[in-house]
């Protein structure tokens, strides 16, 4: 493979060696682009969803109560249903589902992808089963027979305190997974990464539950305590990324000050993503 020397291009107005190795290798990039487009994004934003509802609802689960009755029913039901994209995504993006199968055939500790394909899977065993127990307390399986009062007499409360670590490892390792890259924006900052991203999912699942209860008219107290939750989550996530924002520096943050992935930045993830739902949601905590 050859490559044209774009300053020797006269389209480029004669720019010098000098100038175009300031920004490039000779017009070479010094950074590949990542090959993966909005399914593997996609596939973050659901699977923390799917991870960290599952948690919450687990955490009400073991807590007891009415109101957490109804997180725990909501927490259940939107996990399974963002999981169940998750897995397509990802053959998707791979071209094969075969491949997908290729990573299961061994088990590497010290690679996030291998990791995170293992605890994906592992996951999935638990959030559907959680899913069955909720929809046979819901009584939605009496077709099944036996098999509902099969499902009724397992400890479903033990079993969900068991999967809780996988639904952790779901909604963090994506952040070490970028974080073990060559993109300098992500490797700077490693050990921030798996708290930024497992913050994102708390807010975004925290969220996506007070959605749910609130239309289907729970009682406050659960809707109120999701608050305060996603009130956590969106500060906690804001600090995370000030820190990364000041550890990265002039010369490495520069994509996320200039141009339009610093306005994306700016105004889409601090903006609509964090600013905006924490002051819709902290104000009247604070007011009422």
């Amino acid at each position: 493979m050859t490559y044209k020397r774009v300053w020797q291009s006269p389209k480029r107005g004669g720019r010098s060696a000098s100038d175009e190795s300031a920004e490039s290798y000779y017009g070479v990039a010094p950074i590949h682009k990542p090959h993966w487009k909005w399914l593997i994004i996609a596939y973050f934003y659901l699977g923390g969803i799917s991870g960290l509802s599952y948690v919450i609802a687990e955490i009400a689960e073991v807590a007891g109560g009415a109101q957490n009755r109804a997180i725990t029913r909501a927490g259940r039901y939107i996990s399974f249903g963002t999981l169940l994209p998750c897995p397509v995504l990802l053959v998707f993006d791979l071209g094969r589902p075969e491949r997908f199968l290729n990573m299961l055939r061994v088990f590497k500790l010290r690679s996030p992808m291998s990791v995170g394909t293992w605890v994906l899977v592992v996951f999935s065993g638990f959030c559907t089963w959680a899913a069955l127990v909720q929809a046979a307390q819901d009584e939605l399986l009496n077709w099944f027979g036996a098999w509902t009062y099969a499902i009724k007499a397992v400890p479903a409360r033990w079993v969900g305190v068991m999967g809780a670590p996988f639904g952790f490892l779901l909604g963090g390792y994506t952040g070490v997974l970028l974080a073990a890259t060559a993109v300098p924006l992500w490797t700077r900052n490693a050990l921030l990464m798996g708290p930024l991203f497992l913050a994102s999912s708390a807010s975004n699942s925290t969220a996506a539950l007070t959605l749910a209860l609130s239309l289907s008219k729970a009682p406050h107290r659960a809707v109120a305590r999701l608050e305060r939750l996603e009130v956590f989550s969106l500060v906690t996530e804001l600090g995370l990324l000030s820190l990364n924002r000041k550890r990265l520096g002039s010369t490495i943050g520069r994509p996320l000050s200039a141009g339009s992935t610093g306005r994306l930045y700016r105004f889409g993830v601090h903006g609509v993503g964090i600013i905006a739902p924490l002051v819709l949601t902290a104000v009247p905590m604070m007011t009422g």
